[in-house]
């Protein structure tokens, strides 16, 4: 069975001022020597790597890295520096990557990076670091003013079931770029730019990715505004607090760095990224407050389709429960021999963002087993563990509580879950299903008095389509006193909102074919205005 091992990456800073070249050339340092006591002497060969600046001179203000991919010295690992420009080293023999950064002579004229690949020791070997032969990363958006921040350059080799990367942290201009020696195997190296702009009225995220034999030699791109998605996060303010939180935009895949702006609660931040990169994670932070840490919410592998916008709103009504149905997510609810743990998130926002430390004025988590309590948890809206005595099938139920937000108008969240189940001999999903409202609101978690709403309904978890058996949906205008069917018609149920200052509330009891129910109640969903 192969092997694969992934060196921890290094986010290093690209300098671009002298002072470095200066601190370099004054701290001289001998590399020290190999522990090479359990590798025979005809198992190793010198490597001498030799290092030019842009002026073809010998480079002292430069940073190297060797690293094994494969053969004996596949967990070699050396940062190696020398004033004078040239190191020697023994090292054993085998596959290595080398990447060195040539820092610049003058002031804003940027960093040269090389990186080999592919450096098969089998014999003494001498390699030229040569900054004359790199040439410039040319991506830039197609708003002229825009000022260019940071970047992340990346490169990963795999050889023989084993994985070996390095990266690069710069400017998002001025960066260049070589591939030293022969090519490695097609396919088995990949390099991604990743570059960040900001403009007048919207950022831009530039991410490329490139697979071959070969490290990058430059490139140009210059995406014209077609060529790029626009990913907006809507920030709400349900309590009228204000403040400043922030927006971050990264690549779904790969080693990299995002860029984080400002944002006004509510306000908008927009981001034009290049589909070329894949998906896109986009995330809001919430301003803290004495009475409450600051929220992460997150909307990732988001797809960047050319010309199309995709609009996230962060931590806005309506909040209930919610599954994470993100790739390699783990399910609400997990059986493991006589252990029930759930992750249950109750307090998730309209988009179905789940936050990641919910913000509530009391919760409780409690658990029957054939009718006798198991146990409660206070706390955690929605997540809790406990321990089942009886290892024989019975009927259980979940019940999850959490009220937020403040005033007469306090929401109040409640699921309560039915379902089968037995000792396990292994971790086992539990069939627990959610029902979301999203109604279209204002970022103030208002809407309209009076007016006829259409709010669409969707079901997550095990009865989603044909796991479904019958979902019936009731609305209360009246805070819970009374409640009117509101049959589902095309995914959607339709409510008429009550007069300014009212709130509007939903009622959801869902069973799946295989007998699991949800009885959901979301109190004071929404409010209108």
């Amino acid at each position: 069975m192969n092997e694969t091992t992934t060196t921890g990456s290094r986010i290093r800073p690209a300098f671009r001022a002298l002072a470095l070249a200066t601190a370099l050339t004054a701290t001289a340092f001998t590399v020290p020597p190999l522990a090479l006591a359990a590798t025979a002497q005809d198992e190793t060969v010198t490597l001498t790597i030799r290092h030019v600046n842009r002026d073809g001179a010998a480079a002292s203000a430069y940073a190297t890295h060797v690293a094994g991919i494969s053969g004996p010295g596949q967990d070699v690992e050396e940062n190696i520096h020398d004033p004078s420009g040239t190191v020697t080293l023994r090292l054993p023999k085998g596959r290595y990557l080398l990447d060195s950064e040539v820092y610049p002579l003058r002031k804003g004229a940027g960093t040269d990076w090389l990186v080999q690949p592919r450096l098969d020791l089998d014999h003494d070997t001498t390699v030229t670091v040569d900054a004359r032969t790199t040439s410039p990363v040319d991506a830039r958006p197609p708003e002229a003013g825009a000022e260019p921040r940071h970047a992340m350059s990346f490169v990963e080799v795999r050889h023989e079931g084993r994985t070996r990367s390095t990266n690069l942290m710069s400017s998002a201009a001025g960066l260049r770029v070589a591939h030293l020696g022969p090519d490695a195997e097609p396919g088995s190296v990949t390099a991604t730019f990743d570059g960040y702009w900001i403009g007048e009225k919207a950022d831009y995220a530039l991410g490329y990715r490139f697979t071959s034999g070969r490290s990058l030699t430059g490139f140009v791109r210059r995406p014209a505004p077609g060529d790029l998605a626009t990913l907006k996060a809507r920030a709400a303010d349900r309590e009228g607090a204000g403040g400043f939180g922030s927006a971050a935009i990264q690549p779904s895949d790969g080693t990299t760095v995002s860029l984080t702006t400002e944002l006004a609660r509510s306000g908008t931040a927009t981001f034009h990224v290049t589909p070329e990169r894949g998906t896109w994670d986009l995330s809001y932070t919430t301003p803290g407050t004495p009475d409450a840490p600051p929220n992460l919410y997150q909307a990732p592998e988001l797809p960047a389709r050319a010309g199309e916008t995709r609009t996230h709103t962060f931590d806005n009504a309506v909040l209930g429960p919610a599954l994470d149905e993100t790739s390699g997510a783990r399910p609400a609810g997990v059986r493991d021999g006589d252990r029930l743990a759930f992750d249950a998130p109750l307090l998730a926002d309209g988009d179905g963002h789940i936050p990641s430390d919910p913000v509530y004025r009391s919760a409780a988590t409690t658990l029957h087993r054939d009718g006798v309590l198991v146990g409660t948890h206070w706390g955690a809206p929605g997540r809790a563990s406990f321990t089942a005595a009886e290892a024989d099938r019975a009927r259980y139920r979940l019940t999850a509580t959490a009220t937020h937000g403040t005033g007469t108008h306090a929401g109040r969240t409640t699921a309560v879950w039915s379902f089968d189940s037995a000792a396990t001999t292994s971790p086992t999903a539990l069939p627990l299903s959610v029902v979301r409202f999203a109604p279209p609101l204002a970022l103030d978690g208002t809407a309209p008095a009076g007016a006829e709403l259409r709010v669409p309904v969707t079901v997550q978890g095990p009865a989603v389509g044909e796991g479904l058996r019958s979902l019936r949906v009731r609305v209360s205008v009246d805070g819970g006193a009374t409640w009117t069917d509101a049959p589902v018609t095309g995914g959607a149920v339709t409510v008429r909102n009550p007069a300014p200052g009212g709130t509007v509330s939903f009622r959801a009891a869902l069973t799946d074919t295989e007998g699991n129910t949800l009885d959901q109640t979301l109190g004071h969903a929404y409010r209108t205005r």
